[in-house]
């Protein structure tokens, strides 16, 4: 049975989430993402300026006089949530853990995808898959999707984010609006970053805390790796060290931002230290602009 503190939580976040929508996200959302293609809509009377190309010859012959057939958007898509659930999410330091951020972050995105008929799934992964939710639409769906977040317990620690990308590609074969939430604290995944950027609309979810680049003067500290095991002993008081640290997480940011525009993923950058609605809102309104091109 789940506590009651967790579906306290989720109606918390349900409400705090739609008010963002309804008010900041929906119409960014909407004009963020192209559909599938174009519908059939409705056959009308032929006017001056139609194309011509569009006559339904059928109805044509059969009335006597020239009709066309109307099309628009086909709207619906499928939004596919990715999760990192593995230890480093538990890392946090100023308003809230990583793994918080994330699950708000996703709440955002299903309701967002729900007020236009869209359909939700759900991937939580760490070193394996932990939980997979297929696709479907509705209020209820995405509470459901929204509740495992909060009460899922994973099994591993560490992150493969290859082997999870390889795992949506099989489960999900018609392209889709992937968001892929993690911190990448892993392993090599260009190949696999490569052949699902090309199946699906992909999406990288950055999310960092300030003190993983800024290390604090507290003396000699043991560092826990939260993924790999195993400590190490530093002398945080050193400035050498500090600049080194800060060096490194730096680069490897860099490195991450490098991958994903070569791969031609876009990327959202969020912090625990902010909230994370402007970050979305400044994603979907770019991509509105070079839809609209």
């Amino acid at each position: 049975m789940i506590p009651k503190e967790v579906l306290q939580k989720v109606r918390r976040i349900e409400i705090k989430t739609k008010r963002v929508v309804d008010s900041i996200l929906s119409g960014s959302y909407h004009s963020a993402f192209k559909g599938k293609g174009m519908e059939f809509a409705e056959v009308r009377g032929y006017v001056e300026g139609d194309d011509i190309r569009h006559i339904d010859w059928n109805v044509t012959a059969r009335i006597g006089e020239p009709f066309v057939k109307k099309h628009q958007e086909e709207r619906e898509l499928t939004v596919m949530l990715m999760v990192d659930a593995s230890a480093s999410g538990s890392f946090g330091t100023v308003n809230k853990f990583k793994g918080e951020t994330g699950v708000e972050l996703c709440a955002l995105l299903a309701f967002s995808a729900i007020k236009n008929n869209d359909r939700v799934g759900l991937i939580i992964f760490t070193d394996e898959i932990e939980l997979y939710i297929p696709p479907k639409k509705g209020k209820n769906h995405v509470l459901y999707v929204i509740r495992e977040l909060l009460y899922f317990k994973p099994k591993g620690k560490k992150t493969d984010v290859a082997a999870a990308l390889r795992f949506l590609n099989g489960v999900q074969t018609r392209r889709a609006v992937v968001f892929l939430v993690s911190d990448f604290f892993t392993g090599q995944f260009d190949a696999a970053l490569r052949i699902s950027a090309k199946r699906h609309d992909l999406i990288a979810v950055t999310i960092n805390d300030p003190r993983e680049s800024t290390f604090p003067d507290v003396g000699l500290v043991e560092l826990e790796d939260a993924e790999h095991g195993g400590t190490i002993l530093v002398d945080s008081g050193s400035r050498e060290f500090r600049d080194l640290y800060k060096k490194k997480m730096l680069a490897k940011w860099d490195e991450l931002s490098t991958l994903f525009r070569r791969q031609g993923v876009d990327e959202i950058c969020v912090s625990t230290e902010t909230e994370y609605v402007e970050p979305l809102v400044k994603f979907f309104k770019k991509r509105e602009r070079m839809l609209s091109r």
